[in-house]
């Protein structure tokens, strides 16, 4: 069964050996970059399947002071990825499922989620349309990886 988890010290030993396929490194980095970027106000969480981590996320909690496109009530979802080990066995999909109740319940001061995905990456769009996020029409253009679609997910408050 999936689940979403805080990162926690025990995770960090499966997490370094996390991979991504070459062509997705470009979009999401090194697991060791999105490491770097774990602070208080952004925070790390690990999918799990049978207590094996096959998956990481960032949830930034301060996103809309660094995109204009985002309201105050709005977190970031950044640097979503699946291990390629374990890419191909729906964990995306169940995860992305499992995200509004759990974001509801443990942010319940928001309402919805962002993310940014590269214009390139028609895999990754595609996955989150079919997941309950919108394309909201609007273009990132600040990222070093080149424009990216903004995306939503409204969700609600339990």
């Amino acid at each position: 069964m999936i689940k979403i988890e805080k990162m926690a010290s025990q995770h960090l030993g499966e997490l370094i050996t996390l991979g991504l396929d070459e062509s997705q490194v470009k979009f999401v980095g090194t697991i060791d970059d999105i490491l770097t970027m774990i602070n208080a106000q952004i925070r790390p969480y690990v999918i799990t399947v049978e207590n094996q981590v096959v998956g990481f996320f960032l949830i930034d909690t301060v996103y809309e002071k660094n995109n204009d496109f985002v309201t105050s009530k709005s977190l970031g979802l950044r640097k979503f990825f699946i291990d390629n080990k374990h890419q191909g066995n729906g964990y995306a999909k169940q995860t992305l499922n499992l995200l509004p109740d759990y974001l509801a319940v443990t942010y319940p001061n928001h309402t919805d989620v962002y993310l940014t995905v590269n214009v390139k990456n028609n895999v990754a769009k595609n996955l989150y349309l079919k997941n309950g996020f919108q394309d909201t029409e609007e273009l990132y253009l600040g990222g070093p990886s080149g424009p990216q679609h903004v995306m939503k997910l409204a969700y609600k408050v339990a």
